[in-house]
């Protein structure tokens, strides 16, 4: 999976979401046309508000209401900056894990 990088820093309790397209060929093999989609449900965060109480990290795949968020274009993909409160869940099997913080040590003083 390549890197994304989404440019603009949610402030506060704001969460940006990539909606990841619903698959446009049914179990039986139809071809669904764009008009009979359904709204995406499930997204992938990209990137997250400054608000220390935001549950989700970046990478996470996230559910949400069908019709919650400002949608925004950026470079020509869609994505949505939801309140992280409207956010319903996130998957604990695919969950986002952080680097490790390395201990960082303070230099000593030369005398």
């Amino acid at each position: 999976m390549t890197e994304e990088r989404f440019p603009w820093q949610p402030l506060g309790k704001r969460v940006a979401v990539r909606p990841v397209e619903q698959e446009s060929r049914t179990p039986s093999g139809l071809i669904l046309p764009e008009t009979a989609k359904e709204k995406p449900q499930i997204g992938i965060v990209v990137a997250v508000g400054d608000d220390a109480s935001i549950p989700v990290r970046v990478g996470d795949r996230v559910l949400f209401p069908k019709y919650s968020g400002n949608e925004i274009r950026v470079n020509g993909d869609t994505y949505l900056i939801l309140d992280a409160d409207e956010l319903l869940a996130y998957d604990t099997e695919t969950r986002a894990t952080l680097p490790e913080k390395k201990a960082t040590r303070k230099p000593r003083r030369r005398r």
